[in-house]
């Protein structure tokens, strides 16, 4: 499957459950207060260097670029599922919303602040997360952060493992092996949390969350 149909895969099948999940994770952070910690402290980085525009990539139906605005951000979402878009509007009439692609971001070079993307990245296959990780890095200004949140694998000897989403093929990452990518496209990690899960959550793997700035 090429780039082009991993894309389309994913618009399609996130446009055919959009309003059940903005239902369903209209509240998603109500019980995740080190997320919460973190974004907070995302949002007092970049505040700092210039308080820059920040893309929440992957923004599904807006709640988390919401978030950010009421941190003080001049935050704004991108998706790629046109359905998502427009709930993300109809939620919040005050703020951006724009159907695009991690991969081919409409946004100059050096014109941000920070990047928001948190669980936006597990459904593109390892071969192509170099290309998405170039374009965070092309409209990152320096000194610009990156939060990028993902599931991780069982172990250092996988750097990824595909499993069975419920919506559409994802992929986990080793830490270490995403970190390295990170670094070789120029951002360089400056904190990681790791977030077990709980006895009866349904996925038992690691949740991870990257913090990494732009030289």
């Amino acid at each position: 499957m090429t780039e082009l149909d991993t894309l389309h895969a994913t618009r399609d099948a996130y446009d055919a459950i959009a309003p059940i999940y903005a239902q369903q994770f209209r509240d998603t952070l109500g019980d995740r207060p080190l997320e919460r910690a973190l974004l907070s402290a995302f949002a007092e980085l970049v505040r700092t260097n210039g308080n820059g525009g920040v893309a929440d990539l992957g923004c599904g139906p807006g709640h988390v670029t919401a978030h950010l605005h009421g941190l003080g951000l001049n935050a704004f979402g991108i998706d790629a599922s046109p359905v998502m878009v427009g709930l993300a509007r109809e939620a919040n009439p005050g703020l951006r919303f724009e159907v695009g692609s991690m991969a081919a971001l409409d946004i100059e070079d050096g014109a941000l602040g920070g990047v928001l993307s948190r669980w936006s990245v597990i459904h593109t296959p390892p071969r192509d997360l170099p290309a998405v990780l170039a374009e965070i890095s092309r409209v990152l200004a320096p000194g610009g952060h990156l939060l990028i949140e993902f599931p991780a694998t069982d172990g250092p000897d996988h750097e990824t493992q595909a499993y069975d989403h419920t919506v559409l093929t994802a992929y986990r990452w080793s830490p270490d092996r995403l970190a390295g990518l990170l670094r070789d496209h120029g951002l360089t990690e400056s904190a990681r949390i790791v977030i077990e899960p709980g006895p009866t959550d349904r996925r038992q793997f690691q949740e991870v969350q990257l913090l990494a700035c732009k030289a």
